[in-house]
């Protein structure tokens, strides 16, 4: 019988599983490696959205504090205070205007489509999904959809037939001025007053939301930007 040498086994076994672990090992790593440059890349993505969104946001919150300046314009018209009349077609155009809300998120419906989990810091993750599912859609909400936001719908045509009989135009159609004091009687003046009251406060509102999501943008941006370092 042809004796056995375990020894020269034993280490044939030994390295047999040796490169079977190290192959594991390697694939391992290559995966682990391709999950983490697929998440860089993802949140880069993102960390870019989120750039245009920061800069889509002033937009709008600029808009905001330019109706609310109409408001002031236009609530001294309706008391007869001195007011620059140079400035009267910009106030009458931003007085009621209406802004969509702007959101990148092409970065964001990537990562879904590769599984939230690729993103492995779990405080990163929830605040990507908040600020995306939460804040986004709450923004998008108000400005587009809640009623009372709805400034152009509500109170353009009811605040116009009060002001426009006054304007005077130059032979292209454009207004150059306006006949003051306002040809109105007290209801409807207290009426516009109202309008103007509403129309402001509601801008305010939105102002604030603008601000908190904002912060949240620069914030978010920030710890993605740290965490691709």
């Amino acid at each position: 019988m042809k004796k056995i040498n375990w020894k020269k086994l034993g280490f044939e076994f030994l390295s047999i599983f040796i490169a079977v672990i190290s192959a594991f090992a390697l694939n391992n790593w290559n995966e682990n490696r391709r999950a983490s440059d697929a998440a860089n890349k993802i949140l880069a993505e993102i960390s870019n959205g989120l750039k245009k969104d920061i800069e889509d946001v002033r937009v709008n919150k600029q808009g905001h504090e330019d109706g609310i300046l109409a408001c002031k314009f236009w609530r001294q018209i309706l008391e007869g205070q001195e007011v620059n009349l140079d400035t009267l077609p910009l106030h009458y155009s931003n007085l009621t205007r209406d802004f969509i809300s702007i959101q990148n998120i092409s970065g964001y419906e990537s990562l879904k489509s590769k599984g939230l989990e690729l993103i492995e810091d779990d405080s990163l993750r929830f605040e990507i999904i908040t600020l995306y599912e939460y804040d986004y859609n709450m923004l998008q909400k108000f400005e587009e959809e809640y009623n009372e936001m709805q400034f152009q719908e509500n109170y353009f045509e009811e605040i116009n037939k009060n002001i426009a009989p006054n304007f005077e135009f130059d032979r292209k159609g454009n207004i150059v001025g306006i006949k003051l004091p306002l040809i109105i009687n007290e209801a409807e003046k207290n009426i516009l007053l109202s309008y103007l009251w509403k129309i402001q406060m509601n801008r305010y509102f939105i102002l604030q939301v603008y601000s908190q999501t904002e912060e949240k943008l620069i914030q978010l941006r920030k710890k993605i930007e740290k965490n691709l370092q």
